[in-house]
C-alpha cells in the first residue's frame, strides 16, 4: 500500500505544478519587453506571449529613398523583442521548475484561441 500513497502525492504535486505553470503563462501576457533599434529610431513593445503591442518609428528615420534600411531596423527590433520575450518565459518557467527540464511540460507561449 505504501507505493500508492507515494504515487498519489506525486500526482498531487504534478497537478500543483501544472496549475502554477498555467498561472505563470497567463501572467506572461501581462508582462512586456521593450526593445529599440537604430539608436532608438525603432521601438517595439512585445508581450510575454510574443505579441507586438506597439511599434514606434522616429519620423527622421523614414526616408522614402531608403525603405530597405527602415525594414531592416524593424526586423531587427522585432526579432530582438521575440528573443527577449522567449527568455522572459524561460526564466519564469525555470523559477517554477528549479531549472529542471520536464518532458511533456512544454511551455505554451500563446494564449488559447
Amino acid at each position: 500500500m505504501r507505493p500508492q500513497v507515494g504515487r498519489k502525492q506525486m500526482l498531487q504535486q504534478i497537478e500543483q505544478l501544472q496549475s502554477k505553470v498555467l498561472e505563470m503563462q497567463e501572467a506572461l501576457g501581462e508582462e512586456r519587453v521593450t526593445v529599440t533599434a537604430g539608436g532608438g529610431a525603432i521601438t517595439v513593445v512585445m508581450t510575454g506571449h510574443q505579441r507586438v503591442e506597439s511599434l514606434a518609428i522616429a519620423p527622421d528615420v523614414v526616408d522614402p529613398e531608403d525603405v530597405e534600411m527602415l525594414q531592416d531596423l524593424i526586423i531587427a527590433a522585432v526579432n530582438e523583442a521575440i528573443d527577449r520575450s522567449k527568455a522572459l518565459a524561460a526564466d519564469r518557467m525555470s523559477a517554477l521548475t528549479g531549472g529542471l527540464v520536464i518532458p511533456g511540460f512544454a511551455l505554451r507561449l500563446s494564449p488559447k484561441g
